[in-house]
């Protein structure tokens, strides 16, 4: 596997915790799926915190930012059942990555991490051979 990418983000809790105050905030920036897991949570400043530094990082780490119809939405912060994170496309994102990088096949790594103040996440996409 070759690296195509490789993306961090680090945000500070209260940013989080001041934007959940706002209507819109949660629909704008995570998925349902999302909103439905982050409801379960006792911490939820911190849960959400994770996923949007997350999905920064994989933006960065596409070198694209938000733009190009990238949006918020389009990536999706999972969890294995063993509580390892993953990062889950749209179709769309799914392709523009295809067209952008000219591959079929890519895999994407994500580490988050979390104290009382900070959360982080680091991010690497592979090329598959």
């Amino acid at each position: 596997m070759n690296i195509i990418g490789n993306g961090v983000d680090i945000i500070k809790n209260s940013r989080i915790n001041n934007s959940l105050k706002i209507k819109g905030f949660l629909n704008r920036i995570f998925t349902k799926n999302e909103i439905d897991q982050g409801k379960k949570i006792k911490n939820k400043t911190n849960f959400y915190a994770k996923r949007f530094a997350a999905k920064e990082a994989f933006v960065k780490a596409i070198g694209t930012g938000f733009r190009y119809d990238i949006n918020f939405i389009d990536i999706e912060i999972k969890n294995y059942k063993n509580g390892k994170p993953y990062i889950s496309l749209s179709k769309n994102l799914d392709n523009f990555l295809q067209k952008k990088f000219k591959i079929q096949k890519y895999k994407v790594f994500l580490s988050l991490s979390d104290e009382k103040d900070y959360s982080i996440a680091f991010v690497i996409i592979n090329k598959n051979i």
